[in-house]
């Protein structure tokens, strides 16, 4: 048995979990939060503790309680008045069935990668029009950009369309591609964690795009100063989409 047959074993072990409405926001919000936390921790010791603060992109911003609260309770929200209930429309409509094999290795790289570079185009997409068409960015967009100095939080203090449409994105890719379940949700999980790492604020020795060569990757200095400039680094991973564009900046 593989490495990952056993896993697929023991996730199916849990079928009556997977099949229920509440799956998606249980998965979603603890995923989320997980990756939040070791973040917001260092943001709580980032004042007092100078070898946290050398990596901080922005040396003057402090989180506080306040603005930690508001971001969790516009998440905490969302999934309440959004995502919920068009969970429960899927699992009444279009029941979830999973497969007894777990997919191969080189399915799964090859599936995730797909799926993360998809993606990727469609947020550029997205984020470009939503920046360049003012009424787009004033009535979906703008809500996001309150905070200017990124952390873990901000990543999901967006209103309910931006939350829907990204969401959609991030759904359906896989089932465009054909991916596994398996696969779905460890794509899930990655962009989860791309998606929060881009805004945790700080530039880390073992980031992403520390790690990704030739600076294909922007990680959270690209985006952090996305927040700051507002009019470059639309793309929220590679910068494939930005270089070709001209939006690409690194100052």
């Amino acid at each position: 048995m593989s490495g990952l047959q056993y896993i697929w074993d023991c996730v199916l072990g849990y079928e009556t979990l997977l099949r229920s409405p509440f799956f998606p926001v249980l998965f979603s919000l603890t995923v989320y939060l997980s990756f939040c936390l070791p973040f917001v921790v260092l943001d709580i010791l980032s004042p007092k503790v100078a070898l946290i603060q050398r990596y901080k992109l922005q040396q003057k911003s402090n989180v506080t309680w306040t603005i930690v609260w508001n971001c969790l309770a516009l998440s905490l929200y969302n999934h309440a008045m959004y995502i919920f209930p068009l969970s429960v429309l899927h699992w009444y409509w279009r029941p979830v069935s999973y497969l007894v094999t777990a997919p191969g290795i080189f399915d799964v790289v090859r599936d995730l990668a797909a799926c993360l570079l998809l993606f990727d185009f469609q947020y550029f997409v997205w984020h470009l029009l939503h920046h360049r068409v003012p009424w787009l960015y004033r009535t979906f967009h703008k809500v996001h950009h309150k905070n200017t100095a990124t952390f873990a939080l901000t990543t999901e203090y967006s209103g309910a369309w931006e939350t829907l449409s990204l969401g959609f994105f991030a759904a359906v890719n896989p089932m465009l591609l054909g991916a596994h379940p398996m696969t779905e949700m460890l794509f899930h999980i990655l962009n989860m964690w791309l998606s929060v790492e881009d805004h945790c604020g700080y530039d880390l020795p073992w980031a992403t795009h520390r790690l990704v060569p030739f600076g294909l990757y922007g990680g959270a200095p690209h985006h952090d100063l996305h927040h700051q400039k507002f009019k470059s680094n639309y793309a929220p991973y590679f910068t494939h989409w930005d270089k070709l564009f001209g939006t690409l900046h690194s100052e």
